[in-house]
């Protein structure tokens, strides 16, 4: 039996096997923290496992299930801020915070009009209207459950984005005259599954993550053409991409007839994100 709160957290955490050891202990300290309403340090000193909330413990048993814990405490951090998320919508990443970063540092003009396409929970577009100056900023995506998500960020974040409905691969989003447009599309063939951390497939959403495997660059393919119809003269577009396809994703936009067409790497060294001018 745990002793201290230090003892709690190292037991609890080997018991999330599916886990790195230092992962196990941020999630469990991340579950504390959620529920007690105490800082770490406030808590070192406090402590015994018969003494915690009966919540704690059922949401403990369901991270031990593999439930990622922004489904369960229902929100995850973003570029500084807690967005909510649920089964509808894929959990915000890092990589995505960099590509959110690209967009901000390399474009300092005010009043730039933005579209985001898959928007999810409207993370990448609700962060660029909250950092630029004075947007004009849109999100679309083919998921009302989504969309609704996406709306009550944008709400609790008192973010001016307007949410819209829309197919990408079959319809013509009604914004025109673009600066930018920016899209983190499904691009995880079929055949990837099997290399998948359990805690991703099993619990976020499929719609917003596969393609299929004869055809990888499908979302990259349309949102590209469409990009030259939606995008003014000079305006850019960026992509987060699969680190297996940059050379295809740049051949691809080249082929287009985008200019300036790069592939940039994340922090980790890997080919994450696409950037091109019309």
């Amino acid at each position: 039996m745990p002793n201290n709160y230090q003892e709690l957290v190292q037991h609890w955490a080997a018991e999330l096997t599916q886990y790195s050891t230092e992962e196990a202990e941020n999630l469990v300290n991340w579950l504390l923290e959620h529920h007690l309403g105490l800082r770490r340090v406030d808590m070192m000193h406090f402590l015994k496992e018969e003494d915690l909330p009966e919540a704690l413990q059922l949401d403990f048993e369901r991270l031990k299930s593999g439930e990622p814990i922004q489904y369960i405490l229902g929100k995850g951090p973003f570029y500084g801020r807690e967005f909510w998320v649920n089964e509808h919508t894929l959990i915000p990443r890092n990589e995505t915070e960099e590509l959110v970063h690209l967009i901000i540092k390399k474009n300092p003009r005010a009043g730039l009009k933005i579209l985001d396409i898959g928007t999810g929970t409207g993370c990448i577009p609700i962060s660029l209207d909250l950092e630029m100056k004075t947007p004009e900023v849109y999100g679309i995506d083919i998921s009302d459950k989504a969309l609704e998500v996406a709306r009550k960020n944008g709400e609790s974040l008192k973010s001016n984005v307007s949410f819209l409905k829309c197919d990408i691969l079959t319809e013509m989003p009604n914004v025109r005259e673009l600066d930018i447009l920016v899209s983190n599309p499904p691009y995880v063939p079929e055949s990837e599954k099997s290399e998948m951390h359990r805690n991703v497939l099993d619990f976020e959403p499929g719609l917003a993550l596969f393609v299929p495997d004869e055809d990888p660059l499908l979302f990259y393919k349309v949102i590209g053409a469409k990009g030259k119809q939606l995008l003014k003269p000079g305006g850019k577009l960026y992509f987060e991409i699969h680190e297996k396809f940059g050379s295809e994703i740049k051949e691809l936009l080249t082929g287009l007839g985008y200019k300036d067409v790069k592939v940039v790497k994340d922090l980790n060294g890997k080919e994450r994100i696409a950037c091109a001018r019309n």
